[in-house]
């Protein structure tokens, strides 16, 4: 039933963007990665979460005054192709194919930790391989199976998330969480910083990893029914969601149990209800983080096939990575994307205690140089639209001021990172993996330029 046709389908409505952004966000980095962070910091932890959410809404409105423009496969690879080099072009777009791998290994391990919850003796590879076949099944089907799915996915996330906030301010002010949640758990227990300002800079780097998923909105223009207003519209959503989501949720769970008592290794949400003796409401919102982990994996099947796919486009990946069938669907890409993704189930079942963390530091490391590429792309940009005399129609906010601001922070992301022993070969291997790409890019210029001898 294949076609001809290398052209995808503009299968995504205005509701799944907006809610795809929302969703991509709301995975294991808000459920399960938030102890360690809590661990770190403490209180102030809140104020870490807040500080990196308006960093990535900058980026995120730079990406997307790009993508306004010029609703291109590819995205963020296509405008460092363009703007910044074609060597920069084939850096961004496989650090960032290479990036979602991981995270969907991260996302993969962590179903396994929210199963053994309920069935401690079930291998995390099981339940990894379970989530697999399901999310490479639905984008099979085509690009609005994708984006449904994807819709009901976040609205799960959504909606349980805010019943937990109120069922939080419920039992804090009717006394029903008992005698150790109050909102004074917020500066007691060793106070707001209560590992001082370092530990909150300590915790930045995990936090970040917690946004990584908001550029989804990127890979979607191409595909979006009406990109001019359905992707400035998700974009300008997504700092008040953080705020809400972060931050009111991580207060509203900070007053509830003290901070000091949270055990990393499993989503504090879960474990706190069940201290609480909410043990319906526990079990209710581990089907909640299972489906989160479960979203964003279907968003980073779609993410890798459709940046696989326009590196094709670009001309820095095979052409045989264009093959599109009659309902839209990038098989080759997929197909290509999934084997990588597949190795996850090699490495929970290695290492099955450590996989999560491992994954976590290396796509951090991957997002760091994902972040930059796109805020030195959109320096280039505007610069190229200025020298044009054309104006933009979804200007970022405070250009260029926020872009070196961003780009500043990403830089003390790094630093923090060699700080802290477990994330230090992350960082080492930031040159090697730039090592790696030039090598590549060396290589597929060198074919693209005998196939086009061959063709003259």
């Amino acid at each position: 039933m294949a076609s001809d046709d290398t052209q995808l389908h503009r299968g995504l409505k205005s509701r799944h963007i907006q809610l795809m952004a929302l969703g991509g966000a709301i995975g294991t980095g808000l459920f399960l990665g938030v102890a360690e962070t809590v661990r770190l910091a403490g209180p102030s932890v809140l104020l870490g979460y807040a500080i990196a959410g308006l960093i990535a809404f900058l980026i995120m409105r730079q990406l997307s005054e790009m993508m306004v423009d010029e609703p291109v496969a590819g995205s963020f690879g296509h405008f460092a192709d363009k703007y910044c080099g074609r060597f920069a072009g084939f850096v961004s777009g496989w650090n960032y194919w290479v990036l979602y791998v991981l995270v969907s290994m991260a996302e993969l391990s962590a179903v396994g930790i929210y199963v053994q919850y309920w069935f401690p003796h079930v291998p995390t590879w099981v339940s990894a391989l379970g989530c697999f076949l399901l999310a490479n099944g639905i984008s099979l089907i085509n690009v609005r199976a994708f984006g449904e799915s994807e819709f009901w996915f976040s609205v799960i996330k959504v909606a349980a998330i805010v019943a937990m906030i109120v069922y939080g301010v419920f039992l804090l002010a009717s006394g029903g969480a008992g005698p150790q949640a109050s909102v004074a758990n917020l500066w007691t227990h060793g106070g707001f910083f209560a590992h001082g300002i370092k530990g909150l800079v300590m915790s930045m780097a995990i936090i970040m990893f917690s946004f990584g998923g908001l550029e989804v909105i990127g890979i979607t223009a191409a595909e979006a029914a009406d990109p001019a207003r359905s992707i400035p519209r998700a974009t300008n959503q997504t700092l008040w969601r953080i705020l809400v989501f972060y931050v009111g949720a991580l207060a509203v769970l900070l007053a509830l149990y003290p901070w000091d008592q949270i055990v990393p290794g499993a989503s504090p949400f879960v474990l706190i209800f069940k201290a609480l003796d909410a043990g319906i409401v526990a079990h209710v919102l581990n089907v909640v983080v299972l489906t989160a982990a479960l979203s964003v994996y279907n968003s980073c099947v779609y993410s890798n096939s459709r940046m696989l796919y326009g590196l094709a486009v670009q001309g820095h990946a095979p052409r045989a990575l264009l093959r599109v069938n009659a309902r839209g669907v990038p098989l080759t890409s997929l197909g290509v994307s999934a084997v990588a993704t597949a190795l996850c189930v090699g490495v929970n079942y290695a290492v099955p205690g450590k996989a999560l963390g491992l994954l976590m530091g290396l796509a951090v490391a991957g997002m760091l140089i994902n972040w930059a590429m796109i805020s030195w792309s959109h320096l280039r940009f505007r610069a190229a639209k200025r020298a044009a005399g054309v104006p933009t129609a979804f200007p970022s906010p405070l250009y260029p001021l926020t872009n070196w601001v961003c780009l500043v922070y990403l830089a003390g992301i790094v630093a923090i990172m060699y700080a802290t022993p477990d994330l230090r070969p992350s960082v080492w291997m930031i040159p090697a993996w730039l090592v790696v790409l030039a090598a590549g890019y060396r290589v597929a210029e060198g074919r693209r330029a005998r196939v086009a001898r061959v063709a003259s």
